[in-house]
């Protein structure tokens, strides 16, 4: 019997949060044309891998010092790329780079791609784990035209092709789509060195690197808080110089949208996930070909297009994939604003507090009107009398006075409701994060019910 064809595979490898990360480009263009494997990063290092990886690790760093990567992957620049008919095999070819395996250690053996999990026609490119806030998490897959369909959809919104900055782990997705969108523009993206983490003038560093005529960026709300604060004119400069900050992880605050916009700074507000290929809608507005639908009764979101996930590595019935038509359901729920999509929040976070429903939100919104007030995270907590009590937990600005509950509850009920007032409120000196930079519910609720709040209305 003549044997089948060997399936591909997926490579699992360990990231980086510096220039090294660029080695990788090679692989990735393999993986969009198919002629290579396809590629996950982590940041996840097993037991198994921990001491031969440090060793590998500070022979890369030696290496590193010599000619930069950034020069052995830079291809010449191709106005117009973002082309929609830009298709995987004009990304394949010959490349004098560094090998990805000399770059980034495999931290697991190769997983095949079989049945459903991988096209021929179109290649699975990506993997991306999801970033768990609920159950265990995913690891999505992401075929060769759905990354390229959002690279070109996203160029063609911005106004054309540009240089970008890498100023998020590339694991996730909003990372991941900087090193797509540059193999498509042809250009290489400067990689912000996040060793020590985010800082502001670190961010001002990298992008004096930037060289072009339009230049982007991808951002969480966190970030661009960090640089608005430091009130370091380098860091603001740097900021102004994008034509185009796109903002996901999390839904920035008006007031946080407010204060970039009287800087000078361009943001642009994303909204999608890893099953989505990214950001699929943009300042509320969809990507050319996305489709959104809401269920008339609870406001799901649903969300149909080129940029659609194959489906979830060995679970290609996912129930969270429909078909006819094909769409994501997501833990969302939204609605219609004079055509454009305002997201309300995800359906399991919603607080029930004495039989009414509460919109984490909203509330959060207005908290964020609060002079000093720089991130403001609602969720709810047990409560013998209401089921569950609205609490808030708030980060200030540097040097602010933190507002007293009486102030919020006033702010909350003139914006919202009096039965949406949070009846406790916590200061803390960050929120706990998770992925690329979306507060983690899960971590706050605990320090919330864990931790003497700061203030509660007498009698609670």
């Amino acid at each position: 019997m003549t044997p089948g064809p060997v399936p591909r595979t997926l490579e699992t490898r360990l990231t980086c949060t510096d220039d090294r990360i660029l080695g990788v480009l090679p692989a990735l263009r393999a993986a969009l044309s198919g002629s290579g494997p396809a590629l996950a990063l982590s940041d996840d290092i097993p037991q198994s891998h921990r001491k031969s990886t440090v060793g590998s690790s500070a022979e890369r760093a030696g290496r590193a010092a010599g000619p930069s990567i950034e020069d052995a992957v830079e291809r010449p620049e191709r106005p117009g790329s973002g082309d929609p008919a830009q298709t995987p095999n004009t990304l394949a070819g010959p490349s004098d780079s560094p090998s990805v395996t000399d770059v980034l250690d495999l931290v697991e053996a190769p997983v095949p791609l079989v049945g459903a999990d991988d096209d021929p026609s179109d290649p699975t490119a990506i993997s991306v784990r999801t970033s768990g806030s609920t159950g265990v998490p995913k690891r999505v897959l992401l075929s060769a035209s759905a990354l390229l369909a959002s690279a070109a959809a996203t160029h063609d919104r911005l106004g054309g092709s540009g240089r970008w900055l890498l100023a998020l782990p590339a694991q996730h997705i909003a990372g991941m789509q900087v090193l797509v969108r540059s193999l498509v523009a042809g250009t290489t993206p400067i990689v912000m060195d996040l060793t020590s983490g985010f800082d502001p003038r670190g961010f001002a560093e990298a992008t004096a690197r930037l060289r072009g005529q339009r230049f982007y960026t991808s951002l969480v709300p966190t970030q661009i808080i960090r640089i608005l604060d430091s009130q370091d004119e380098q860091a603001l400069d740097a900021l102004r110089r994008y034509d185009a900050v796109l903002v996901g992880g999390s839904a920035p605050s008006e007031a946080l949208l407010e204060r970039a916009a009287q800087a000078g700074a361009r943001l642009v507000t994303t909204y999608g996930m890893s099953e989505t290929a990214g950001g699929c809608v943009y300042d509320g507005v969809p990507l050319d070909g996305v489709e959104i639908d809401l269920d008339p009764e609870s406001g799901r979101i649903g969300i149909g297009g080129p940029t659609l996930a194959r489906g979830y590595l060995g679970d290609p019935g996912h129930e969270a994939f429909t078909s006819a038509p094909r769409r994501f359901l997501t833990s969302d729920f939204g609605t219609w604003d004079a055509g454009r999509l305002r997201i309300g929040g995800r359906l399991d976070a919603v607080i029930i507090s004495g039989g009414v429903n509460i919109a984490p939100a909203p509330v959060e919104a207005a908290l964020h009107r609060l002079p000093g007030v720089a991130e403001a995270v609602v969720v709810g907590l047990p409560d013998r009398e209401w089921g569950q009590r609205v609490a808030a937990a708030i980060v200030l600005s540097p040097g602010a006075e933190p507002p007293t509950l009486a102030q919020a509850r006033a702010m909350v009920t003139e914006q919202v409701s009096a039965r949406s007032a949070p009846r406790q409120l916590t200061v803390l000196d960050q929120l706990p994060l998770r992925g690329p930079g979306k507060p983690d519910r899960t971590a706050i609720t605990t320090i919330l019910e864990t931790t003497r709040p700061s203030e509660t209305p007498e009698g609670t």
